[in-house]
Formats: C-alpha cells, structure tokens, sequence
C-alpha cells in the first residue's frame, strides 16, 4: 500500500472530523453470503478495521449508513467501537444530516466512502468524496478519490490512513504502535 497522499488530498482532508461509511461494497467486497439455513454472512477486513480504530483513537467520528440490517454487521460494528450507526435505510441523506447535527458539523467536514446510487447524495455533499475503484460509474464520477486498494480489502484502511496523515497523527499513532 503507497502512504504518498497528494498535496491536494491532504489539504481536502486535513478538516474533516466525520467518516461516513457505507458497509456492502465499502466495508465488504460486495458480495452477500447466505448459509444453508438462510443466514447472511459478511467478509470484514482486519486492515480496514484497525484503520477505523485509528481514526477514532484521532478524534475522527466514524459513522456507518447502510441500506441493510444484519446480525454480523452490528457485531462487527460493534467490535469496532462505532457508535454512529443507521442500518436498514434506503434513504441515506437524512440519516447523514442527523449524524451532522447530532455531532454539530456541516457537509464540508465529512468524508463519505460510497459505491452505488444511494450513497450519491452523501458523495455530492461531502468535503471529501470517496469510492472504491469497484464502484458504479455515478459514484466514481463524483468522487475526489479513488484508492487503489479493493473495497473490503484495504480501500477503509487507505481513506483512514489519508485522513490520518491530513490531521498529523499518523506518526504519533505510528510511534505508539511501535512503542516509541
């Protein structure tokens, strides 16, 4: 993973105080997985999930809006120590607005990650916009960038790690890992 950020990134990124995440296609590859019994499983990568850790240890709010609801996703979430969460709404751009009010920031101090059509109001608003290389058209259209890293498979960790370098912490949460 390359952590050379350019120059006009890192200043889009260096206010930004709110991750929005959506979860199928962000946070996972995409794919949904049904057991025989009907059970929907989900893949989460360890790598995005340490990055959102960070993010939040830097005072970053992490915030998940989903179109879908499940067991493994609020565990997961959970685990995580994400507070912000709506699941199960198609509707994403008042839930995000919530979270904004709620948390007392506008729209140019919120990064969204986000891959289809439902996420396109949250990316059109956003300080920072991002999808994953895999994401629809509309979505890539609207976006400031596009990690090279695969969504459920490092793409969270990047945005995490360009917003970390942004606000000056990654070294210091580098230097901590490292027991420095």
């Amino acid at each position: 993973m390359n952590l050379h950020f350019e120059p006009e990134l890192l200043l889009q990124a260096q206010n930004i105080q709110v991750l929005f995440l959506d979860v199928d296609g962000v946070l996972t590859d995409g794919g949904i997985y049904i057991s025989d019994q009907g059970e929907t499983l989900k893949r989460f990568s360890t790598l995005d999930g340490h990055g959102i850790k960070l993010l939040q240890a830097s005072g970053v709010v992490v915030a998940v809006i989903s179109g879908r609801d499940s067991a493994p996703l609020r565990v997961r979430l959970q685990a995580l120590g994400v507070k912000h969460m709506v699941l199960g709404t198609e509707d994403k751009l008042p839930a995000a607005q919530k979270v904004l009010d709620e948390l007392g920031f506008a729209w140019d101090r919120a990064a969204v990650m986000g891959d289809d059509w439902p996420d396109l109001p949250l990316l059109k608003r956003a300080g920072l916009a991002v999808a994953p290389s895999s994401a629809h058209a509309e979505a890539l259209a609207l976006a400031h960038w596009v990690p090279s890293a695969p969504a459920g498979g490092g793409a969270v960790r990047a945005v995490c790690d360009c917003l970390l370098v942004a606000r000056g912490a990654y070294r210091f949460e580098l230097e901590k890992a490292l027991g420095d």
